[in-house]
């Protein structure tokens, strides 16, 4: 069973018999459906952000005309909370935690006021190194050369978090580079970069392309969690502990590594019947959001949508869940 009639049968028909009655509406208002251009920012180009933003974009055309949702290719989740921030975006994906770094931390000194649409999937945190540079875990890249994803990416941010757990500090201990993926993907393939950090769906083109030469092993991250934070602090980041499916890469498979929650998030003033259609197009147009080559449970589900990590719903959005929910 491959993902995609996996996630149509865990819709089941309880669930697409209750969403009947939040899509129908009442009023003109949604008789007609809104109308708006939607920015929506997403992540770099060719990776798991930008596919599921496509998708969005052409899912929304067709439930809501009106809707002209325009896609944004970007550096990553701290990229997109600035561009909400700055009202250069009306959408983002970001990472839960990221988000929630949103409220005041290190990352934004000065809280930016967020709201979710839902939690759409789970992104993997993917260190993989050269297979033929002797490094099995994130301690072992003492004196390598890494990048950590570009800056304004959440990897950025997961990367300097990953190391201090693992007791190393850049630049004394670690020469770290933030380069975009492809960028890093070349260098590592050119020796000149040991390894590569990524928060992003399995497999990614980038790195599936590096594993078939000259060869990736990836590093184990899962038992770095406890240092991230406590049970609490962790779950409400959507950090948890995952598996690489078999089949996404060459020796990936069963390697334990960091999962993360993905959000749809927007501006709190964002027009309340957008924001509901938008909710409504999650559950009811779920499986054609999946991009083709995914694996692994990584995508949206109807019953967890609302889980968004202490970030509160937009009006809108616990509006429709409401009525297909109770």
């Amino acid at each position: 069973m491959n993902r995609r009639t996996a996630l149509r049968a865990a819709l089941g028909t309880t669930a697409a018999v209750a969403l009947a009655g939040v899509l129908a509406g009442d009023g003109s208002a949604r008789a007609h459906g809104p109308s708006a251009v939607l920015r929506l920012a997403t992540g770099e180009p060719t990776a798991f952000y930008e596919a599921f933003g496509h998708l969005l974009a052409e899912q929304l055309a067709a439930e809501h005309p009106g809707l002209d949702c325009r896609v944004r290719t970007t550096a990553g989740s701290v990229d997109n909370i600035g561009l909400l921030r700055d009202r250069r975006a009306d959408l983002a994906l970001v990472l839960t935690a990221t988000a929630q770094d949103a409220a005041g931390t290190d990352v934004f000194p000065r809280p930016v006021p967020l709201r979710a649409i839902g939690r759409v999937y789970e992104t993997y945190l993917q260190f993989p190194v050269r297979a033929d540079a002797g490094v099995r875990s994130v301690a072992d890249l003492r004196g390598r050369v890494v990048s950590l994803g570009p800056p304004g990416s959440g990897a950025a941010v997961f990367g300097r978090r990953l190391l201090r757990a693992a007791g190393l500090s850049a630049p004394s201990d670690v020469d770290v580079r933030h380069l975009p993926l492809n960028e890093a993907a070349r260098a590592m393939a050119a020796g000149t970069v040991d390894g590569l950090l990524v928060a992003g769906g399995v497999p990614l083109p980038a790195l599936k392309r590096l594993d078939e030469g000259p060869g990736l092993r990836f590093l184990p991250l899962a038992a770095l969690l406890p240092r991230l934070g406590g049970p609490e602090s962790r779950a409400g980041a959507g950090l948890e502990q995952v598996s690489f499916p078999p089949g996404a890469y060459r020796t990936a498979g069963g390697v334990a590594t960091i999962g993360v929650s993905n959000l749809l998030v927007c501006r709190p003033d964002l027009d309340r019947d957008v924001a509901e259609a938008l909710a409504r197009l999650l559950v009811r147009r779920a499986t054609s959001l999946v991009p083709g080559n995914a694996v692994g449970t990584q995508f949206l589900d109807v019953r967890s949508l609302i889980g968004t990590g202490g970030v509160a719903l937009h009006p809108g959005a616990a509006a429709a869940y409401r009525a297909l929910h109770g």
